[in-house]
């Protein structure tokens, strides 16, 4: 029996938590493509290949490869790691379950991949895994493994996994980047100090959400003393449209720098029309919009992919719950665009990238920031129920906030000081 616990957040000091959820208001997608059954072109082809062994692989996803975002950047991923893994003489024969709906489809995808032989299937979304669970436990053979998720790690299943990275490190990142070209803008005359003002568009207001947006903002803040932050939650994760309209109106409400967690390229392109600037996610988004778009993070899942695969080829247990960051790369920044970034960027982005791999520099430094004008002096976590648990692990230590350090999945839910959300969520 794995320890069950889910991590939530609570404050002590009467300060209030922000923790609400919801679920996508996109109507689900339920039409796959054909199953990608071949094996991937990056790959050694199967008379050349190193004698070794094969594993079959489902991937079930949210959306598919056109995307540019949040499903392109698993297809990375995927081919990263078939390609590192060709070179250990294990062949990964992928089946590719695309545009998946976070409802029943799910499930009878789990049940397809599992029917058709997959020694492990990976669910791509955070509303995956509810339908996943239905099916793990018909199929304990198999492995299943669900990303970006929490509840996995802490049931009575020995096949369930959990995996995440550390994606705030590379939103501290991309904050210091923003928060230089404010302070050049300051500094030219371009914008007074309380212009400096982030819109940041975001999906849902759950903890991974904020947790973005927060150290996003502080890694801003830590070289622009003076910004601010308006968030505005568009109440899904992928809806181009509606991501284009709240990084527009943020724009109008006098924001002039654009950041997101949402995986379409609008905002980024919107940007850019109104004039703004912007720093993306899932993806380079340059492309898109040159002259706004200063540099993005993303999670690079080739090192779990190929730890996971390569596990199940030898018959090895895995991790129930797995995140890393920096540290083996499994969060990676993607280009800085010089042309438009502030004097002297590269050089500190290097300087603080080496802190945060060292651990000199914590992202939640708890004397970088203050709630309701009081410094967080301790954090527990509740236990399912939402029931205050005196045993339950203090997540605050050495002083700072410990993200993703008890489990996976990120817990930090607090609203700090200097961000404004503009609606309450979903």
């Amino acid at each position: 029996m794995k320890k069950f616990l889910a991590l939530l957040l609570s404050m002590i000091l009467a300060l209030s938590l922000a923790a609400c959820g919801g679920g996508s208001d996109q109507p689900p997608q339920t039409t796959d493509k054909p199953a990608d059954t071949q094996q991937p072109a990056d790959s050694a082809p199967a008379d050349t290949a190193p004698e070794g062994k094969t594993v079959k692989v489902g991937l079930i996803c949210i959306g598919d490869e056109n995307d540019q975002g949040y499903t392109y950047n698993f297809i990375r991923g995927k081919e990263a790691a078939t390609e590192a893994l060709a070179a250990k003489g294990i062949t990964v024969d992928w089946v590719v379950k695309w545009n998946i709906g976070e409802d029943s489809g799910c499930e009878d995808a789990n049940i397809e991949l599992a029917d058709e032989g997959c020694d492990l299937i990976i669910n791509n979304s955070f509303g995956f895994e509810p339908f996943m669970l239905k099916v793990a436990p018909d199929y304990p053979e198999i492995e299943f493994i669900a990303c970006t998720n929490q509840a996995s790690w802490g049931d009575s299943l020995d096949n369930t996994h959990n995996a995440f990275a550390n994606i705030y490190e590379g939103r501290y990142l991309a904050g210091v980047v923003a928060g230089m070209k404010l302070q050049q803008m300051i500094d030219e005359g371009e914008i007074t100090a309380d212009q400096a003002v982030i819109g940041y568009v975001g999906a849902f207001s759950f903890a991974e959400v904020i947790s973005g947006f927060t150290s996003y903002f502080l890694g801003a803040r830590s070289v622009c003393p003076s910004v601010t932050m308006k968030v505005q939650f568009v109440g899904s994760w992928s809806d181009a449209t509606e991501e284009a309209n709240a990084a527009s109106a943020l724009a109008d409400m006098g924001c002039v720098m654009i950041s997101q967690h949402s995986d379409n390229t609008t905002p980024a392109t919107t940007a850019q029309t109104k004039g703004v600037f912007h720093t993306g996610y899932n993806n380079d988004m340059i492309s898109v919009a040159p002259e706004a778009s200063l540099i993005g993070t993303r999670i690079n899942w080739a090192p779990y992919f190929e730890y996971a695969i390569e596990s199940v080829a030898n018959g090895e247990s895995f991790d129930q719950d797995w995140c890393h960051g920096m540290d083996m790369d499994a969060v990676v920044m993607t280009d800085l665009n010089e042309a438009i970034a502030a004097p002297g960027t590269a050089e500190k982005l290097t300087e603080v990238e080496a802190k945060i791999r060292s651990g000199e520099l914590q992202v939640f430094d708890t004397s970088t920031f203050t709630i309701e004008g009081k410094v967080l002096e301790s954090a527990f976590a509740l236990d399912t129920d939402g029931d205050f648990a005196p045993d339950s692990e203090e997540a605050v230590f050495d002083g700072a906030f410990h993200e993703s350090y008890f489990q996976s999945a990120p817990y930090f839910a607090l609203r700090i000081d200097g961000i404004d959300w503009i609606n309450e969520a979903f």
